[in-house]
């Protein structure tokens, strides 16, 4: 044991294992009973468990080892009271006498827990969105309201989405098991998006720093599982390039937004790993929006100043992204490009084109902010930065929005440089 730790570490220390562990014990928990809500509700009362003993025992050697063991005894507890755990048990003890999550029981093309919940749960039977919540949920362990941020959903719309997920899965009798190899592919476009939300939950969190590592480590698996599959490379050179500028994106716990980050903290090693993957995307010329997303962060990254960024390029990229992946959100952040290529007048008139589809989504308000500000439009400008506040999700975000409000009551940047 690490010795009694004080009430407030021993918190501190069952919040770090609940980001770290969560994912494998449930994931280990459905190999086990082949069931979302046992392996849940018997991880959630781990977790419960853990958050009183380690206040007097310090943290065990192998922590998740004690979660998924805790985990296992409670289900079975669990089903016993239910008339059917004793037969459970002696069948899970003859199989193996305990629980080791570090040594994979089943064979076949996905060898890791987690990537198996991340397939199993991408059913092709299931609606898209209720795959990537439900795997949210199962494998990041995140609560309602941070998986309806990522979807930019209610909370309420978003507990009734996991409810029918779980439903679907039992009434429909889908299996938690290894897909075929000739199903991977028809599932990989729901996966990819799901490591994807895990790696933009924790992006502007450290708290939830370990969301973005478990995201990486999942693509990079992917590769290796699908070192054919042009998208599962794109996916991971995005999440390097973009874990390859966190070190400028903080400044006293307060968001840097890129044109203002100090390039000289940039991560030169992703940087490196992540436009290496983009170069080789490229010659197999197979492109998918995963793909041209890195090649974007890569002309980011490519220059040491903002001054230098070649947006003429990133347009190009934009376009070749629209084309394949036609969305407002996409043809908004062109619009951005297309503003620092071109100047704040065509912004402006690409902005104003998706405005009605993203009318409660606060960076479509901060960009018209932004864009008139450039224009000298400056009640226009408040008013626009006034209704973003009022729509953005988070306390940073809508600090980082009122400081541009400051900036331009002051009329300290005259450029409009955001």
């Amino acid at each position: 044991m690490t010795g009694a730790p004080s009430p407030r570490g021993a918190v501190a220390d069952v919040e770090r294992v609940f980001r770290e562990a969560h994912g494998q014990a449930v994931a280990t928990l459905i190999r086990h009973f082949g069931d979302i809500t046992i392996a849940e509700d018997a991880v959630q009362d781990a977790f419960v468990v853990a958050s009183e003993k380690w206040k007097l025992d310090g943290l065990p050697p192998n922590p998740v080892g004690w979660i998924v063991t805790a985990a296992r005894n409670r289900a079975i507890d669990q089903l016993r009271r239910a008339g059917r755990g004793r037969e459970l048990e002696r069948e899970l003890d003859t199989q193996r006498p305990a629980v080791d999550i570090t040594e994979p029981e089943e064979s076949g093309p996905v060898e890791d827990d987690r990537l198996r919940l991340v397939f199993t749960c991408c059913h092709p039977s299931m609606r898209v969105e209720h795959r990537v919540a439900l795997t949210l949920r199962l494998l990041g362990g995140l609560s309602v309201p941070e998986i309806a941020r990522s979807f930019l959903v209610s909370e309420a719309a978003m507990a009734k989405r996991l409810v029918r997920a779980k439903y679907k899965i039992k009434a429909a009798g889908i299996p938690y098991r290894v897909p075929a190899e000739h199903d991977l592919p028809e599932r990989l476009r729901s996966v990819l998006t799901v490591v994807y939300l895990i790696y933009n939950t924790g992006a502007d969190d450290e708290l939830r720093a370990p969301l973005r590592a478990e995201a990486i480590r999942l693509a990079r698996s992917l590769v290796e599982l699908m070192p054919d599959e042009p998208e599962v490379a794109g996916l991971l050179a995005l999440l390097l390039l973009n874990e390859s500028r966190i070190p400028a994106r903080f400044v006293d716990g307060e968001p840097v937004l890129l044109a203002d980050q100090d390039r000289s903290v940039w991560d030169i090693d992703l940087i490196e790993q992540g436009t290496g993957l983009v170069r080789a995307c490229l010659r197999r010329n197979q492109p998918g929006p995963f793909q041209i997303q890195a090649a974007i962060q890569a002309v980011h990254c490519s220059t040491q100043h903002f001054e230098h960024t070649d947006w003429p390029q990133i347009v190009a990229l934009y376009d070749q992204l629209l084309s394949i992946l036609p969305n407002p959100i996409v043809s908004l952040n062109r619009a951005i490009a297309v503003g620092e290529a071109d100047g704040p007048e065509a912004a402006m008139k690409l902005v104003e084109e998706v405005a009605d589809d993203l009318t409660d989504y606060h960076i479509l308000h901060s960009t018209r902010g932004v864009t008139l500000e450039k224009l000298g439009r400056v009640d226009e400008a408040e008013a626009a930065f006034t209704r973003a506040i009022q729509l953005a999700p988070t306390d940073t975000d809508r600090r980082l929005i009122e400081r541009r409000m400051q900036r331009l009551a002051t009329g300290r940047d005259p450029s409009g440089r955001q």
